[in-house]
């Protein structure tokens, strides 16, 4: 009786050795209750989802909306912020949502888009603010020929807004997000500081506001790099 345990532990082994000797790779599927992997050489999702979130939650709780709709049918100049104000006023805000750009030291790959749709939902779940299609507004870029930085001019901004307006689409926001890293060196362990900022433009005034998130990220060789450069050792 007493070898059933030790027969189960060596089965279990055997069946270890075999699934590493027979597969090249291994996926499960992660439960809610399940941290994200934390990635050896990118950031990764548990970078790139807690900074969304905080910035995004920090960004939405300062933002009462716009009172008017700016649209193509506006005869105010978008230069006017006697018709807005500021950049915050209380209403119902349109926010078109015009894209990520990367500043960073790292290519982003597929977390661009998952981080443009993580963004959108998280506004659009608020019920003071109105989201606009993605594919509205790169139809909208297509159309006036312009790129995103280009829309802090005024002109190119009234042109934008033009475009929205004809595809019954007014937008009271403009909203950026920009992604920026640090890097600290120090031999063969490197930290990275990621900063994710989103921008809000007051499409008829110009004037903005910014929140940001960050998250510091260390990157050793092995685990007793870990240990000497950001455990005990790093208070000598």
């Amino acid at each position: 009786m007493k070898t059933e345990p030790v027969n189960r532990v060596i089965l279990f082994a055997i069946i270890c050795v075999a699934s590493v000797g027979c597969a090249s790779q291994y996926g499960h599927i992660l439960s809610s209750n399940e941290s994200d992997l934390v990635g050896s050489h990118t950031a990764g999702a548990a970078t790139w989802n807690p900074l969304v979130d905080e910035a995004v939650a920090k960004l939405l709780g300062r933002c009462p909306s716009p009172v008017q709709a700016v649209n193509f049918q506006d005869t105010k100049p978008l230069g006017d912020s006697s018709s807005v104000g500021s950049a915050l006023v209380d209403g119902t805000a349109t926010v078109c949502f015009v894209g990520i750009e990367n500043k960073s030291a790292e290519e982003i790959g597929d977390f661009k888009d998952q981080l443009y749709e993580r963004i959108d939902m998280q506004v659009n779940e608020t019920d003071a603010f109105r989201g606009i299609s993605r594919r509205m507004v790169d139809a909208a870029l297509m159309e006036t020929r312009l790129r995103p930085d280009s829309l802090f001019l005024p002109n190119n901004r009234a042109s934008f807004a033009a475009a929205l307006g004809r595809q019954g689409t007014p937008v009271d926001y403009l909203l950026y997000a920009t992604i920026t890293s640090g890097t600290t060196e120090r031999n063969k362990t490197s930290q990275r500081n990621y900063l994710l900022t989103l921008e809000l433009v007051n499409l008829s005034s110009g004037d903005s506001i910014k929140e940001s998130a960050e998250i510091r990220k260390g990157y050793s060789k092995n685990a007793a790099a870990k240990w000497w450069h950001f455990g005990l050792m790093q208070a000598w």
